[in-house]
């Protein structure tokens, strides 16, 4: 019995030690390099489109529609979308996460909806952290548009 107690206390242990480790690691995988980093909301703009068919790049006014991410301090986003004079919105949670291949933006969507851009048709979307300032899409892999984001300051 006593050993079936320790045994019971350590894996508790372990388990809490483990998850606010987790906890201090996904704090280190948001871009720290700026002295703002850490403020929020953080507002994320489309800049650049391409296409993959036709090897296309467009920005600003010429791209064939306006989008912004925003990013609340409470883990909460909006994703607002302008396009041929109508605006269009959706909303979710978010996370900073470490994949093999670099630091991601993963946006889960609390409803499916047109604007999100992804491959796998779940509400989800995931952004790859180019550096402290930008954002690319991952929706160019199954021939979506290649979108890039820039935080606006």
């Amino acid at each position: 019995m006593k050993s079936l107690i320790i045994t019971m206390t350590l894996a508790v242990t372990l388990c809490a030690c483990s998850n606010e480790s987790n906890d201090k690691d996904m704090e280190a995988i948001q871009p720290e390099k700026t002295s703002d980093a850490g403020q929020y909301p953080q507002k994320w703009e489309l800049i650049k489109m391409t296409g993959n068919m036709a090897n296309s790049e467009t920005s600003g006014e010429q791209m064939a529609w306006q989008e912004r991410y925003i990013l609340n301090g409470d883990k909460t986003f909006r994703k607002v979308r302008e396009q041929n004079g109508e605006g269009k919105e959706a909303s979710g949670t978010y996370a900073f996460i470490s994949l093999s291949d670099g630091k991601y933006l993963e946006l889960t969507y609390t409803t499916e909806n047109e604007l999100i851009g992804n491959c796998t048709g779940e509400p989800k979307e995931l952004l790859r952290l180019q550096d402290e300032d930008k954002l690319t899409s991952t929706w160019q892999a199954c021939d979506g548009p290649g979108l890039v984001y820039e935080r606006v300051k």
